[in-house]
């Protein structure tokens, strides 16, 4: 029964990850390539054109990806790159807490990395190549 709760956890976790992620890349398209690059410029990141793309990508595609448990530890590690990125390029200076505080690009950041290596049960990762690793094991047991 333990089993059930932790994968419901690792849903309701990836799903509200997901959506934080997907907010902020929706934030990002609205703005266009050539505006998220350009404050990208301002704020010192090299190559913004590419960044920007990059950003967006791994905010949407990689949030929808999240979302459903699919390709989750690329997609964690990509929500690594992206909030390292935002964590030195914009939030540092302001501290781990308050305005502009680094406390939610952290959390964003170690939760994905945290859940994409642990997507649990109700994932796609885990229906496509989960349970044949489970019957591997059982098999070499």
């Amino acid at each position: 029964m333990f089993a059930r709760f932790k994968d419901v956890a690792l849903l309701l976790g990836r799903i509200g990850v997901g959506v934080v992620f997907l907010a902020h890349g929706l934030q990002k398209w609205e703005n266009g390539i050539d505006g998220t690059a350009k404050f990208f410029e301002q704020t010192g990141i090299p190559l913004p054109t590419l960044a920007a793309i990059f950003a967006i990508a791994v905010e949407i595609v990689g949030a929808i990806l999240f979302i459903v448990g699919f390709l989750t530890p690329l997609v964690g590690l990509g929500f690594v790159v992206v909030s390292v990125g935002a964590l030195l390029s914009v939030h540092l200076d302001n501290g781990l807490t308050g305005q502009g505080g680094y406390e939610l690009v952290l959390v964003l950041a170690v939760a994905g990395l945290a859940l994409g290596f642990n997507p649990g049960k109700l994932s796609l990762d885990h229906a496509l190549f989960g349970r044949k690793r489970e019957a591997k094991q059982l098999q070499d047991a």
